[in-house]
């Protein structure tokens, strides 16, 4: 292989590891902004058990 195509492709794994953690962090952001939503909706509606399931779920993922 040439240095061209060893340089093509290293800057292609950079790139594709860049995407993949941007994306890793999005899908985190979407998991807690929902969570945060149902644990809202959970606290208005005085669901205790819900709102206990929830909070462990978000400890479970390391979201709080």
């Amino acid at each position: 292989m040439t240095l061209v195509i060893l340089i093509v492709r290293s800057t292609m794994n950079k790139n594709r590891q860049e995407t993949l953690k941007k994306a890793a962090l999005n899908y985190r952001q979407t998991l807690k902004k929902s969570l945060q939503r149902r644990l809202e909706s959970a606290r208005a509606e005085g669901n205790d058990k819900l709102i206990r399931q929830l909070e462990a779920e978000a400890n479970y993922l390391h979201l709080n």
